[in-house]
């Protein structure tokens, strides 16, 4: 039976374009997941958008002078731009500032109060000293009075896990302008995280097929659970669903409690745009449906800590629950956290110019290779770097030179030598023996990436591509044909049903040239087609462009080849492009500039 699978997708900050690092952690990982899980012939929903809300959203545009709306158009723009042209195989990709998300943002916030989780309280708040405005707590840093880190966050002490407010900080500083922050008494509304620990201990100590970064990361947290306030003084952001906060404008819900719920609202205007409402309960509230959350390792607490808490307080309550009368919604079901992806050696700072911006990359390089690099050799377990030399390397001596070369070599000598996919003679008993490993590949690739073990499953089909590589140098058809034509048919055949079969084991990760494939092969119709974006007015009249695609009318899936005899050949052309070495030099120069 078909699966329900919610890939949700960490949601990209609108306040400027994303670099190579963001999308090594949430969206290369994903699209994989998501695309494979379709191959299966699951009810995929992968769902995210772009988040618009916070300080740092009204420093930037305040930067740029101007209005944290424009700001944040223009980017959501260039991101959602960036991330079709990377080939993230969204169903809905729409925004934080929509009618629909603030709906749903306020009946949960309306709904954990009215249950007594939100809780309001005095407490001291950070201000900028230079602009009299609120400073996020991870916008405040200073000495941790716990281990003695001297660049601990206001929220949290990366160095010895311990949860912080800007307060406790020994000698705190805005990461802004470097000034001390200034702190006044105000009311806020606390999300009351103690009142959950017990249940979310129990929870998180059965997810044993969590990373253990992620689950052990998860269960310390849980030590100091303290009461998190979730509004701030600002003018930009989903406003307060409570009477008494109609009229003031001061005061706003914060961005980090409303992105999290852009999973439930993107689901939500995702089913209301098809014209089913209720399309997004088969997903939230099914037990059986499964959850995969996908994020790098700073975002780990919000997905399975916070936002997990937010899901057991609302249950099945609210307008949007069912007020009751539907089943609960749904936990987590898999935290996929990644590491941290480094450039030439040094942390991506987008000010100081140690950064590789998606757009500049992909306006001269191919998706494919990026997204190969990002998954090979990418944070899935570890940090890792980003080098020109191995970026090079790993296209030259790995994607040209095992799997580009397999496919030119064996679609060549067939075109050539027959133009339609031969008709082979018998088998001999390596022959077989090949087309069976392939084959089996389905298995063992499909369970590493159910497993969201990318780099596994990518290493075990390159193996599989070098083998059939060994077999065809072995074999030697091109010599072959010279005196046994069915020999060489035969081996060409078997060769060429490895490839078919390959195409798809290898279409989850590399999308662009596994349709280019499929369309040499002789085939019609998309394994991994085009991306496109949708404009969908809401009742306030207000209009916001989403990104997604026609899935459900795309070819292939998750099984061995069923390659007809017969079928009409294209003219083959290479899917990679061998690079210069010359390209790290001048790469190296562009950083220097």
């Amino acid at each position: 039976m078909p699966e329900h699978i919610l890939v949700a997708v960490a949601w990209p900050y609108a306040n400027g374009p994303r670099h190579i690092g963001h999308v090594a952690g949430f969206g290369v990982p994903s699209d994989i997941f998501a695309r494979y899980q379709r191959l299966k012939g699951n009810y995929v929903l992968m769902i995210s958008g772009t988040d618009e809300h916070g300080t740092p959203i009204t420093i930037a545009a305040d930067k740029e002078g101007l209005s944290p709306k424009t700001l944040v158009d223009r980017y959501s723009e260039i991101i959602s731009e960036d991330l079709r042209n990377l080939g993230l195989s969204y169903d809905t990709f729409t925004r934080t500032t929509t009618q629909n998300h603030y709906r749903v943002t306020q009946d949960i916030f309306k709904t954990l109060y009215d249950k007594g989780y939100i809780l309001r309280k005095t407490a001291l708040g950070a201000f900028s000293a230079t602009t009299g405005r609120t400073l996020p707590d991870r916008y405040v840093e200073g000495t941790c009075p716990f281990c003695g880190y001297g660049e601990a966050r206001g929220d949290q002490c990366d160095n010895c896990g311990n949860q912080l407010d800007p307060v406790d900080l020994i000698n705190p500083r805005s990461k802004i302008d470097g000034t001390a922050p200034v702190f006044k008494e105000t009311e806020h509304f606390f999300l009351d995280l103690p009142a959950f620990a017990e249940q979310l201990a129990a929870w998180i100590e059965r997810q044993e097929h969590w990373r253990p970064n992620v689950r052990n990361f998860s269960l310390n947290f849980l030590k100091e659970l303290k009461q998190r306030a979730i509004t701030r003084d600002l003018e930009w952001g989903v406003p307060i669903p409570l009477p008494e906060y109609e009229q003031r404008d001061d005061k706003k819900i914060y961005v980090w409690f409303d992105a999290v719920i852009g999973y439930l609202s993107a689901s939500v205007e995702w089913a209301n745009n098809r014209g089913t409402p209720d399309a997004w309960r088969d997903w939230w509230q099914n037990p059986a449906a499964r959850h995969f959350y996908f994020m790098g390792k700073d975002n780990i607490v919000f997905h399975t800590i916070i936002w997990p808490a937010q899901l057991l307080g609302y249950g099945n309550g609210g307008a949007i629950g069912g007020n009751g009368d539907k089943p609960a919604l749904e936990l987590p079901y898999n935290v996929v956290s990644s590491e941290f992806l480094t450039m030439e050696g040094k942390k991506f700072s987008s000010s100081r110019g140690i950064v590789i911006y998606v757009n500049d990359f992909l306006s001269r390089y191919d998706p494919d290779p990026l997204r190969y690099f990002l998954t090979i050799a990418g944070p899935e377990n570890q940090d890792t770097d980003f080098t020109w030399v191995e970026f090079v390397r790993r296209n030259n001596d790995e994607l040209v030179a095992t799997w580009g070369n397999l496919v030119n070599r064996t679609l060549t000598n067939v075109y050539r030598n027959f133009g339609t996919v031969p008709q082979p003679g018998p088998y001999a008993p390596g022959d077989e023996a090949l087309i069976a490993a392939v084959e089996a590949g389905f298995d063992t690739v499909g369970e590493l990436l159910d497993g969201a073990r990318f780099k596994a499953a990518l290493t075990e089909a390159m193996r599989l591509a070098a083998q059939v590589n060994g077999y065809l140098s072995e074999q030697e058809p091109w010599k072959v044909i010279k005196q046994d034509r069915e020999r060489a048919a035969t081996i060409l055949y078997v060769a060429l049903r490895c490839v078919d079969n390959l195409k798809m084991l290898i279409a989850p990760f590399l999308p662009f040239t596994s349709q280019k494939l499929h369309e040499l092969l002789g085939y019609t119709g998309y394994i991994a087609g085009p991306l496109e974006f949708r404009e969908y007015t809401e009742d306030n009249n207000s209009s916001h462009r989403i990104l997604t695609g026609d899935y459900a009318s795309w070819v292939g899936s998750w099984s061995s080849s069923a390659l007809p005899i017969g079928q009409q050949l294209r003219e083959p052309k290479p899917l990679f492009k061998k690079l210069d070495e010359k390209v790290v030099a001048e790469e190296l120069a562009r950083m220097e500039q």
